[in-house]
């Protein structure tokens, strides 16, 4: 995608990038050639003007990042700062025997008025400002900048893997995990640069203290030896000279050195930082009225500056009152209108109305949690849930219903039950006022909490304070709040009982987005060859093992040209899995050429093959224990494929493949039960393990060693 950018064009030649280097030439120039008073004047109150916008840009930011920009700022600063030390130590030092007006009207006014021409008190002044700056505000950020830069490189793999997690579990999509993460590095790289451009500010103060000196003895020694002043008038020329140039620059330094100390200290919020200071310093009108009572006391003592103590004491007061008041309106309930009933309750006859229809998704909590789902109150339960079905939605393939939320007194205060069609499918205990360390399997230390397991995923679990957090990413947990908990858990749910998430309104609504582009196709679909009964039995079966349905083109192509010849729901889903074996097999086994696999040995198969059908005639079943033996043995497999790393696929033939995926899909739920004809044939297939009848227990073969 193009964009436009606008630039600058003069003459046919384009301007624009040419700032930094003609800011650059002109430090230089100010450097190498003598500047004029008039030119020292406006470039000394450029530079005021500059160092009061950029703390206006820290103040006003609502993160530090917003500013990211600022080291290399107050690089370009710093130097102009010092570059125009040396343009007016020129000029002070060659003109300085004319008298204070030499170096331009701003060094003059800073040098006459401010100090009252006194170059004593210039001194004194200088000093307390150089302490102030260099002790004070820049050591204080320095040691912040270190600190947070330490910090933030510490806690960048808890946060990935945080938002790994969010995303994982539907709360973000991979454009906004993407955007965090990139907010992540430029966290890292603005408090790295900031650690370092603290530095600047540190030399700078340094520099001031000793341009002063410098100008001062060489102010002295080249009015008298050269100039013939008198030692007083040459002191006191050059001194002021040198205190108001001094000032000028120290007073644009100690901004900027405010400036990092402000954006350093900064904590990202949603308001700006004069809010932040209001609201959190003066939010308890307690406050305000204990510190107005014990200045209105101090106010009453003889001796005291009683008219401006009071006066505070009053104003205080007064701004308790009124935080007190507005806080007391916030709490008033708000009206509410009695409606009276026509008819009463007792008198009026039962209808429909009076029972309720089951909630296809519902959560229930108990009432601590409450808050956590109640937007009044902060909660982003139900934003977190919308995501969970977003999510869903996208990969199952058809629109997730709503989740019902109510609350269930008789649930323990801190617990939550999620229902599908009113049936309790899980049910866990929370603290929504802390958070929780995951171990994902490798950490680095021990934390302190309430120990417990994650409940989506069976994981060591532990929950801690929310101030801990930093701390338990930094040593490797992956750290989600209550929220995040319940929804991860919800979507780990929905998504293994899809296939009882979709009805016929679903399968309709599937049908009628296909229409749009293969009106054709859904007509001889449905109801031309089968009924939306069947397809819904097709679908359920698919989700039923995790198959998503959104490739309904090919789903229904497949149906269309197999229900003439079949009706069974069985035999049409194996007809569609091997339509879509493709995605099936890159799904499970990703992109690589090369399927590792689990075979039964031909005369198992025939053994299995004659059970099932057996079975289907009403005789005699298999074996139990061959069906135990069995199982053991596809256990084992399967966990030494899932400890290599590597994907536990099971390849039968077609007719026993529905069989022992329902044999294994709760015991064994790695496992995958593929059909030969479901491969691709652009894929390589490679036995790693071959079952077979060995009694007294199946026998493994594993790379051509058989393993008991």
């Amino acid at each position: 995608m193009a964009t436009n950018t606008e630039t600058l064009n003069f003459g046919g030649i384009n301007l624009s990038g040419l700032g930094a280097p003609v800011l650059l030439v002109m430090m230089l120039a100010m450097i190498i050639i003598p500047l004029p008073p008039i030119a020292l004047d406006m470039f000394f109150t450029f530079n005021i003007t500059l160092s009061l916008a950029v703390l206006m840009v820290t103040i006003y930011a609502l993160r530090p990042l917003d500013f990211g920009v600022f080291p290399t700022v107050l690089l370009v600063t710093t130097l102009l700062r010092l570059a125009l030390n040396v343009a007016s130590t020129r000029v002070v030092l060659l003109n300085g025997h004319t008298g204070t007006g030499a170096a331009g009207k701003v060094i003059e006014s800073f040098g006459e008025f401010v100090v009252g021409g006194n170059y004593a008190v210039g001194l004194v002044v200088f000093s307390i400002l150089v302490i102030i700056n260099f002790v004070v505000v820049t050591k204080g950020a320095g040691r912040v900048s270190e600190v947070s830069a330490r910090f933030t490189l510490d806690a960048m793999p808890g946060k990935q893997m945080a938002i790994d997690a969010d995303m994982n579990a539907g709360l973000i999509t991979q454009e906004e995990a993407r955007a965090r993460r990139d907010d992540i590095g430029r966290e890292a790289d603005f408090y790295g640069a900031m650690d370092g451009a603290s530095k600047f500010v540190r030399g700078d103060a340094i520099a001031g203290i000793l341009i002063l000196f410098i100008n001062i003895i060489g102010g002295l020694a080249i009015g008298t030896l050269q100039f013939d002043l008198p030692i007083g008038d040459a002191l006191r020329n050059y001194t002021l000279l040198t205190i108001g140039d001094g000032l000028v620059a120290q007073i644009p330094s100690l901004v900027l050195s405010s400036a990092t100390a402000i954006i350093v200290t900064r904590v990202s919020g949603k308001n700006k930082m004069s809010d932040q200071i209001f609201d959190q310093l003066f939010s308890n009108p307690m406050v305000l009225a204990v510190s107005s009572g014990i200045i209105g006391f101090m106010g009453l003592i003889p001796g005291m500056p009683n008219f401006a103590f009071l006066t505070l004491a009053i104003a205080g007061g007064a701004g308790a009152y009124y935080s007190w008041k507005r806080q007391q309106q916030e709490l008033l309930p708000a009206e509410v209108e009695t409606e009276t009933e026509e008819i009463p309750k007792e008198a009026r006859d039962l209808s429909w109305d009076d029972v309720g229809p089951v909630d296809i998704i519902g959560l229930e909590v108990g009432y601590r949690l409450i808050p956590l789902v109640d937007r009044s109150q902060g909660g982003q339960m139900m934003d977190r849930i919308k995501g969970v079905r977003k999510k869903l939605s996208q990969e199952l393939g058809f629109l997730v219903q709503p989740v019902h939320i109510r609350d269930n007194l008789e649930l323990a205060p801190n617990a939550y039950r999620i229902l599908l069609m009113g049936v309790p499918v899980g049910e866990a205990d929370i603290y929504p006022d802390r958070d929780l360390a995951i171990n994902p399997g490798r950490v680095f230390g021990t934390i302190q909490g309430i120990e417990t397991r994650d409940p989506a995923f069976g994981l060591e679990a532990v929950w801690i304070p929310t101030s801990e957090r930093d701390n338990a990413q930094t040593l490797g947990y992956t750290v989600v709040d209550a929220s995040t908990v319940v929804a991860t858990h919800l979507s780990e749910l929905l998504q293994s009982h899809g296939h009882e998430l979709i009805g016929h309104e679903e399968v309709q609504q599937l049908l009628d987005v296909l229409a749009k582009a293969a009106p054709k196709l859904v007509e001889d679909l449905v109801p031309g060859t089968l009924s939306i009964g069947v397809v819904l039995n097709v679908l359920q079966n698919l989700l039923e093992e995790r198959i998503p349905v959104r490739d309904m083109r090919t789903i229904a192509e497949t149906l269309a040209a197999t229900g003439s010849r079949s009706q069974d729901p069985g035999a049409l889903t194996a007809a569609v899995r091997v339509a879509l074996g493709r995605s099936i097999v890159q799904h499970i086994n990703g992109m690589g050429p090369e399927v590792q696999v689990i075979t039964l040995d031909p005369s198992l198969e025939q053994i299995l093959q004659s059970s099932i059908q057996a079975i289907s005639e009403g005789g005699a079943g298999i074996e139990p224990g061959l069906a135990e033996r069995m199982h053991r043995s596809l256990a084992e497999s399967a966990q030494r494929q899932e400890a290599a790393g590597q994907p536990s696929i099971l390849l039968v033939t077609p007719p026993i493949r529905p069989w022992l995926a329902k044999l294994v899909r709760h015991s064994i739920p790695g496992l995958q039960i593929l059909a030969y004809n479901e491969i691709p044939d652009n894929k390589q297939i490679k036995v790693v393990a071959n079952i077979g009848t060995d009694a007294p227990s199946l026998g493994v073969q594993q790379n051509g060693s058989t393993a008991a």
